[in-house]
């Protein structure tokens, strides 16, 4: 199980000093988010400033681009890292991809983000090879690639795909044909375990894949004092009020919550909306440790059967608890060892 590190919101100009810092801690990969920053800018930094560091967008908005741009920035990225590139793409919800990015929501969620996938390794088996580019799908008709507009072969052409969800929908599809799987920190390992993991694997069985084909990548909400405590209730209340997430609380019995937590948000109070997740629900969704060292124990212990990559939902900030940061991947490698 690998650990990583989340990159916070940060000008580029700190990006360097990040990736340099994480890499001399022993994370094995550091991702993107897409919230205040462009998500792909920041690699191309961390590939020219590292040497073993992994980097990958956890997540970049597929819906809000197309699959031919997402082609180009990823193959750019991956010679430029020398493989070291993972391309993590996410939906995003229906209101952001009409109202922030005034793009067109898709009939089929899965079926259009199956195709993306589809034109972008298309695109890049023409760059690669010369087979000559021809994809005709329900969302996109892709044939065009003539010698100008083709960037050539690269020496490490096989670029992961990753993509993220929270139900069985987008599990399938990664089973079916991605590398690997971002777990939304709005899970619990129950949810992982008897919902998204059988999912994954059916899908990759029926496919002549295995489960094994798939990284489950898990983003984790994690506290080791009481304003972090508080944080992660905030968080949990946030995310549990979004429609679409209905499932972790149904897979719980908590599905009335949920109802509740929606009816609030939609009215602007979110100051009401922590109270309604008890100890015991946070107990599923967060981690609690006295201590680096106890949290390093409790993430194996949680996740050693389901995760193949494990990051904090807290970003990670040179100069910033750099002991806990320390301590907590010592102790984690060393119950790792045992």
């Amino acid at each position: 199980m690998k650990f990583d590190a989340a990159l916070a919101p940060l000008p580029l100009k700190d990006v360097p000093e990040t990736a340099i810092a994480a890499e001399r801690l022993g994370f094995s990969a550091i991702w993107t988010q897409e919230t205040q920053h462009d998500p792909f800018l920041p690699h191309a930094l961390i590939a020219e400033h590292t040497e073993r560091l992994i980097s990958g967008t956890g997540i970049a908005v597929s819906f809000g681009r197309s699959p031919t741009t997402l082609a180009y920035t990823a193959w750019d990225l991956a010679a430029q890292s020398r493989g070291r590139f993972i391309l993590g793409l996410g939906t995003q919800v229906k209101a952001h991809i009409e109202r922030r990015f005034g793009m067109a929501w898709p009939d089929s969620v899965v079926g259009k983000l199956r195709e993306q996938i589809l034109v972008m390794r298309a695109l890049w088996n023409t760059w690669q090879t010369g087979v000559p580019l021809n994809f005709r799908g329900e969302y996109y008709k892709i044939t065009l690639m003539t010698p100008f507009f083709n960037p050539g072969e690269i020496s490490h052409p096989e670029i992961p795909i990753y993509i993220a969800g929270v139900n069985q929908g987008l599990a399938r599809l990664a089973g079916e044909c991605c590398e690997g799987f971002h777990a939304h920190p709005f899970h619990t390992p129950s949810y992982l375990k008897e919902v998204i993991l059988p999912a994954i694997s059916e899908s990759a069985q029926k496919h002549e894949r295995s489960r094994e084909d798939v990284t489950l990548a898990v983003s984790v909400f994690a506290a080791t004092n009481e304003f972090e405590r508080e944080f992660c209730r905030q968080q949990v209340a946030f995310y549990a009020s979004t429609p679409s997430y209905r499932p972790v609380l149904e897979h719980h019995g908590w599905a009335e919550t949920g109802e509740k937590l929606s009816g609030l948000a939609a009215h602007g109070q979110w100051g009401e909306m922590p109270a309604l997740i008890s100890d015991q629900m946070l107990s599923e969704f967060c981690i609690e440790a006295e201590n680096s060292h106890d949290l390093g124990v409790e993430l194996k212990r949680r996740y050693q059967s389901l995760a193949d990559r494990l990051s904090l939902y807290i970003p990670f900030v040179p100069g910033e608890r750099d002991s806990f940061w320390s301590d907590l991947l010592q102790n984690f490698q060393a119950v790792e060892s045992n």
